[in-house]
């Protein structure tokens, strides 16, 4: 007897949508609605943080076509998020690219998907709480007024038991559901938001006044791809700017905990895409029209400031506010941080309840009907990388961040494809299904797989990343990898002991057609 993928009806086509979806592996259902969800993925993102630690790399590579690389890795993510709608209509699962792609391509693939989601997701988890520590102690001494608090971040054992403080809090939140997880996000985004709307106006207003470091009027050019002098360059900037709309797949994990878990996730996914992507475009043309891409001491072209434009520009462009700049990355990196839990918790807990995992990830906290035990794992497992990779070296911690976007473009292509190869035989059915079934993910899997193949390419130069090197082979190819092949060894370990969900017996593969019962 097979056990049918949750969500979907006895033709194995369409979920219900009702409030009572997350019955199956004992989740909170109907707990979060079309705001709390589009909040939850704006807080995964995390605007602040991200182009905090963003916008500096990604201009050094395309220089003043970064609007343009921002509006080009947005499509991407908007075709791929059509996929993600489609597959939760019909499949509305917490495992998301887990269950998908095995329906889909078997379980072998679907494994390997959800380990690509795992990865990024846990390395991510170490560099938020590392970017909380950093401005923790940016802000005591914006404060304090005592500019060696500020370096308390480079003291190696500080550092590390205040990363855990900040895990472990985080962690705490997570494990007690989403309403606990929504309540905190509505006042940390909300904050975020604000401050960095505030920071492009007061940009274009130094813009403006004739007082901005290198102003520049906005320029049809910013938004011309082709301007970009390389394929290389073109393909970095992409899979930079893929990175920081990474996060928006969060509302479809917590769809079933979503009142109408068929339709809302979908909803809003798209939303938080179209709402980030504005977002982004004011504050890159505010920035590019304030600052320039020169090396000068404020240009996006001074390496010295790449690493983090914010900490640079919130006291020139904001003035005796710029202490908001400070506390909203604060706030970005810690709601984020808490938010990220729930996606690899949840795609753990349903790698557990197909058998893909050990029945300990399955188990769900009866007070607050959360994955507690796949949410601990989670705190547990990034924080000891954290630790370890802070003791190698800084550098290994970054480029392993690095590494982080070949992950997401890796499980969203796949997850995009899935949706294709599921819904094949319905693609003749007339254009709407020609067109978001397949054509949409279609060319938003493919486009990622593209960047996903030739950012590996590019990372095998020394160069690449913070420079360092194996063997003449450049870092960040070599972590990446390494994570990857380190997936493989795992699901081979997992078949060994746990060959039912293996032998498809737990997810059964199929198509939209296919009558599971």
């Amino acid at each position: 007897m097979t056990t049918p993928v949750a969500g979907t009806t006895t033709s194995g086509d369409r979920g219900s949508g009702s409030d009572n979806d997350g019955a199956g592996k004992g989740l909170a259902s109907g707990r979060v609605g079309l705001l709390g969800a589009v909040v939850i993925g704006v807080s995964c993102i995390a605007p602040a943080y991200t182009l905090s630690g963003a916008l500096g790399p990604t201009a050094a590579v395309v220089g003043e076509q970064l609007p343009a690389i921002f509006l080009v890795g947005f499509l991407p993510m908007l075709l791929v998020a059509v996929g993600y709608r489609e597959l939760n209509r019909a499949m509305p699962d917490a495992g998301t690219t887990f269950t998908w792609a095995s329906r889909a391509f078997g379980p072998w693939v679907g494994w390997m998907g959800s380990w690509g989601l795992l990865a990024a997701t846990i390395l991510v988890l170490s560099n938020l709480a590392g970017i909380a520590v950093d401005f923790l102690y940016l802000l005591l001494a914006q404060v304090t007024g005592d500019e060696a608090l500020a370096d308390l971040t480079r003291n190696v054992p500080v550092n590390i038991a205040t990363c855990l403080v900040f895990m472990a809090l985080a962690c705490w939140v997570s494990y007690r559901g989403l309403e606990a997880t929504k309540a905190v996000q509505y006042v940390l985004v909300t904050f975020q938001v604000g401050v960095l709307i505030w920071f492009s106006v007061a940009a274009f207003g130094h813009v403006g006044d004739g007082t901005a470091f290198d102003a520049a009027a906005i320029s049809a050019e910013w938004f011309n791809p082709f301007a970009v002098d390389s394929f290389s360059s073109f393909a970095a900037g992409i899979s930079l700017s893929v990175f920081i709309y990474w996060g928006w797949d969060v509302v479809l994990t917590i769809n079933e905990e979503t009142k109408g878990s068929a339709t809302t996730p979908g909803r809003a996914a798209l939303t938080t895409i179209l709402v980030i992507v504005a977002l982004y475009m004011a504050v890159a043309l505010g920035v590019l029209s304030y600052s320039g891409v020169s090396d000068g001491a404020h240009g996006l072209g001074n390496a010295d400031i790449q690493e983090n434009v914010f900490a640079a520009l919130a006291g020139p462009v904001m003035g005796p506010t710029a202490i908001l700049m400070s506390l909203a990355v604060l706030s970005s990196s810690t709601a984020s941080l808490q938010s990220t839990f729930v996606s690899p918790a949840r795609t753990m807990l349903a790698m557990g309840h197909y058998g893909a995992l050990p029945p300990s990830y399955a188990r769900i906290t009866p007070r607050f009907q959360s994955p507690g035990y796949a949410t601990v794992a989670a705190a547990l497992v990034a924080s000891a990388f954290y630790t370890v990779m802070r003791v190698l070296s800084e550098d290994v911690l970054w480029d392993t961040i690095t590494a982080l976007g070949m992950m997401v473009c890796f499980y969203y292509g796949i997850t995009a494809l899935a949706c294709v190869w599921y819904f094949r035989k319905e693609l003749g059915g007339g254009p709407r299904a020609f067109l978001m079934k397949g054509l949409l993910p279609g060319a938003g899997g493919v486009l990622l797989l593209v960047f996903f193949v030739q950012t590996c390419y590019d990372s095998m130069d020394p160069s690449y990343g913070s420079g360092s090197q194996i063997g003449g082979v450049g870092l960040v190819f070599v972590l990446g990898v390494s994570v990857l092949l380190l997936g493989i060894v795992v699901m081979i370990a997992q078949r060994l002991r746990r060959p039912e969900f293996f032998r498809g017996v737990t997810v059964p593969r199929g198509d939209s057609t296919t009558n599971l019962r």
